[in-house]
């Protein structure tokens, strides 16, 4: 009887995923990805990301872009956003600098709205501003400028936004600002209209230096660098990103403050929750968060903030990570990640349904059939 409850206990009812080893297909072009650091998947299923191209790849793989070229043939980078299908075939790419706009010295996340506009933020040292497009480019609007931000009080201007995501309720656009300030901003998404923004627990923010982290320090009072990512649940509650501070806070859409969780609090450098997304059913019942210091996608209990197993491990291996840094979901359930540093790439992780899952860390989603 003992054995039969430790083997019950060992186990949790939660979605089963298998990593897709052969998604996507090849990139035409002899394109390589760089440093891949957002992802959305739009109402159409169709898989949104964005990385850092050429700027982040070494001589050895842009041989093809060296003057004079090495080659006649491999490599170069892959434009900054691509659009893939469920299949895995390129549908469009496009991106980077081009009239009207400043494009991002370092562009971060990608977030497709409810009316089909593209958002992309930059967390490159001058990059205080959001650009919207259409979805095949075409340039519609930018808030912020280029090396004007003034703090996280700012009213203006941003500081290095990592994550944008808009409310189809509302149409306000909530912004992960970021890298340079340390806030949740909310501006109007057709106008740019700055409506609210608020810090940790809801104070005012305030960018004096908090050092580094310290696991048994009493919890900051205002976020780290960054704030990472920002979404709304169906349960009307906004979840941000503390990455540094290795947790995740919770707040009414005004920004009063409702609760916090930490993940692998122990974690120092770049932290623990670097983005989530939400199960599709209709009580979004899991979250997913990616954790690119301990290569891993945690599952939680939304309810209870409770985590009840984790997937991945270090490496370049399919189902394996380095730098697992933005994650999203389709409307069949299957997750989405991109990968930073030396990761970079996309990979697709397949649900398979709802089944007794290892609690605690399950090892690489591999395939089972």
């Amino acid at each position: 009887m003992q054995g039969q409850a430790e083997a019950q206990n060992a186990t949790v009812e939660g979605p089963v995923f298998e990593v897709d080893p052969l998604w996507p297909k090849p990139l035409p072009n002899n394109w390589l990805l760089g440093m891949s650091i957002g992802v959305w998947v739009d109402d159409q299923d169709h898989i949104w990301m964005i990385h850092r191209g050429s700027s982040t790849l070494d001589d050895n793989e842009k041989t093809a872009e060296l003057e004079p070229a090495v080659t006649s043939g491999c490599c170069v980078g892959a434009p900054p956003v691509l659009v893939f299908d469920k299949e895995g075939n390129l549908l469009d790419s496009w991106g980077g600098p081009g009239e009207g706009y400043d494009w991002p010295a370092s562009n971060h996340g990608i977030h497709v709205d409810y009316k089909g506009n593209v958002w992309i933020g930059g967390n490159g040292a001058k990059d205080a501003m959001v650009l919207k497009f259409t979805k095949d480019g075409k340039f519609l609007m930018q808030v912020g400028g280029s090396g004007t931000n003034a703090g996280s009080n700012d009213t203006e201007n941003f500081g290095r936004v990592a994550k944008i995501w808009v409310d189809p309720e509302t149409n306000e656009a909530y912004l992960a600002d970021g890298y340079g300030n340390k806030r949740v901003a909310v501006i109007d998404a057709d106008t740019g209209e700055m409506k609210r923004f608020w810090g940790a627990y809801g104070n005012k923010p305030d960018d004096t230096d908090l050092g580094p982290y310290d696991p048994n320090a009493e919890p900051a009072q205002q976020f780290r660098n960054p704030v990472h990512c920002v979404e709304r649940a169906v349960d009307g509650l906004v979840y941000v990103c503390d990455r540094a501070n290795d947790r995740v806070q919770i707040f009414q859409p005004d920004g009063t403050f409702v609760k916090e969780a930490f993940f692998a609090p122990e974690t120092l450098g770049a932290g623990s929750t670097w983005d989530l997304t939400f199960s599709p059913d209709p009580e979004q019942r899991f979250i997913y968060m990616a954790d690119g210091m301990n290569r891993v996608v945690r599952i939680l209990e939304r309810e209870s903030l409770e985590e009840i197993s984790s997937f991945g491990g270090g490496g370049r291996q399919p189902g394996q990570f380095y730098g697992v840094h933005s994650i999203a979901v389709d409307s069949e359930g299957n997750i989405y990640t991109t990968e930073t540093w030396e990761g970079k790439r996309i990979q697709k992780f397949v649900n398979k349904g709802i089944g007794q899952i290892p609690r605690g860390y399950q090892g690489v989603a591999w395939p089972r059939s």
